[in-house]
């Protein structure tokens, strides 16, 4: 039975938050979901980190055929219809299971990346974008999207540090004026939403990164300050099919 698409009502009722991370590459999306996810489990917190696209057994499928650029000769319009189909199966499988359980779950991208790569960079009519969100995502929307914003040098300096000898993918291999148009994007979408969305200085360290996205995060669901006394909590990061228990 597919889970039914569910409202930001039917989460705050179970206690579920949906925590999205966007931003250029680089900016240390992966990093942080992880340090927020752990320190959200430390409370007593169920935590979910998942990614897109991906996220799913189906889904990760899909985003290994993305990022080889195979899909890239049939244009914006073709790679946005398969990151929805992606979406959708992530949905399904991963993120509506877990709002319903009363989970946090934190995904590194979601529909923001379509609007900004495929959307506003692939010259796409943003009422078509919004009709495929309404088709693939419904009422499931982020509570909160944290937009991770550096220079693009620093960004695409960072990528090519963490891959190493591996070649860029789709993405990170676009060029320079790409990538600046992709941040001015993130930063237009955080404009246009800014209940839903903040952007976080994320040319800081990791560490001070970490604490004004836990400030903010901490602040926008009122959460304990402290460790509960006992118990564990479940980090699951459903991408790479493990789960760990962490002791609160």
């Amino acid at each position: 039975m597919t889970p039914r698409p569910s409202s930001a009502k039917d989460r705050n009722s179970t206690g579920g938050r949906f925590i999205t991370l966007e931003g250029g590459e680089g900016a240390g999306k992966s990093t942080q979901a992880r340090r927020l996810a752990h320190r959200l489990v430390k409370l007593g917190f169920e935590c979910v980190t998942t990614r897109e696209p991906g996220g799913s057994p189906k889904a990760e499928e899909l985003r290994e055929i993305l990022l080889s650029g195979a899909v890239r000769p049939l244009g914006p319009a073709a790679e946005a219809l398969l990151f929805a189909a992606a979406r959708i199966d992530h949905l399904d499988a991963t993120i509506r299971p877990a709002l319903a359980r009363g989970a946090f779950v934190i995904c590194d991208r979601f529909a923001d990346s379509t609007r900004a790569y495929q959307g506003a960079l692939g010259n796409l009519d943003p009422r078509w974008i919004r009709a495929l969100e309404e088709v693939s995502i419904g009422a499931t929307r982020p509570d909160l999207t944290l937009i991770l914003d550096l220079p693009v040098e620093t960004g695409l300096a960072r990528a090519t540090a963490r891959r190493g000898a591996n070649a860029a993918d789709r993405f990170e291999g676009e060029d320079i004026e790409f990538h600046r148009g992709l941040r001015r994007t993130f930063l237009d979408i955080s404009a246009a939403e800014p209940e839903r969305c903040a952007v976080i200085d994320a040319a800081a360290g990791e560490r001070q990164t970490a604490a004004a996205i836990w400030s903010l995060v901490a602040g926008r669901f009122s959460l304990p300050r402290r460790a509960k006394p006992a118990g564990i909590a479940s980090y699951i990061e459903p991408q790479r099919g493990r789960a760990a228990g962490v002791k609160a």
